[in-house]
């Protein structure tokens, strides 16, 4: 289990908890429209969407802004074209950051990120220049205590997962990239109900940060994942109970 960076379930839970309906549901929009506008309306053969329409019904998305939203991707309907981008930079302490970014004004998008990081002594860097840090993953999770480890492990092992872990009331099943649907399915096919399954970052090595350095890093986390444009923030900080509680402030 090392190497394992808890921000992806902290922040599903955080989301969860009190991210504005609003909001959650303005990142969906652009997460369906850009899965439908790369690979098409029909999520039987299309992961992307697949999975960005288990998210929205998750979230209890009316299905008309679903329809509109898949059919924007298509061009069916008239509607803004978003652009994927992918910021780098460094945290106070030195802590690498990745960001996904849909945006539709590209250079809105890098002036608030760029004042994002200045703000919160942050360092946005090249790109590149944390990226080989991180390695793209599925990532399904369950909330709850609707399922124990045990049962994750042993339905999600025998479908391919490469790591299962636990913290606090969630559980988190990791895969490689061409195992995802796979252990997902297996999930499925057992009743085994997660909160969400997604594509993720997952970095190789953590860091520690302890302190001001920590604190300055989660406000900066925090703010980056505020913006309008930003879709994920990914960290190497080693996440501790600690940590997760900065989060929720």
């Amino acid at each position: 289990m090392s190497g394992h960076n808890k921000w992806s379930t902290i922040k599903y839970k955080k989301g969860a908890a009190d991210a504005k309906r609003g909001k959650l549901f303005s990142r969906l929009i652009k997460e369906i429209s850009m899965a439908a506008k790369e690979g098409g309306g029909d999520p039987t053969g299309n992961p992307r969407l697949r999975t960005a329409l288990l998210t929205a019904k998750g979230a209890n998305m009316p299905k008309d802004n679903i329809d509109r939203a898949i059919k924007r991707g298509t061009g069916e309907l008239e509607g803004v074209s978003y652009e994927q981008l992918y910021y780098e930079g460094y945290t106070p302490g030195g802590a690498a950051i990745l960001i996904e970014v849909l945006t539709e004004n590209k250079n809105r998008a890098a002036s608030e990120v760029r004042h994002t990081f200045s703000k919160h002594g942050g360092n946005l860097g090249e790109p590149g220049s944390v990226a080989w840090m991180f390695n793209k993953k599925g990532a399904i999770i369950f909330e709850g205590g609707t399922v124990t480890e045990d049962q994750a492990v042993e339905v999600g092992l025998e479908a391919g997962a490469e790591d299962i872990v636990e913290s606090g009331d969630a559980i988190e099943v990791q895969t490689a990239l061409s195992d995802f649907e796979a252990v997902k399915s297996a999930f499925d096919q057992a009743g085994m109900v997660y909160s969400t399954a997604e594509v993720t970052f997952v970095p190789s090595v953590n860091l520690e940060l302890e302190g001001k350095d920590l604190n300055s890093a989660m406000k900066l986390l925090n703010a980056l994942d505020d913006l309008d444009d930003v879709q994920k923030v990914w960290s190497n900080i080693d996440f501790s109970d600690e940590s997760a509680a900065l989060l929720d402030e």
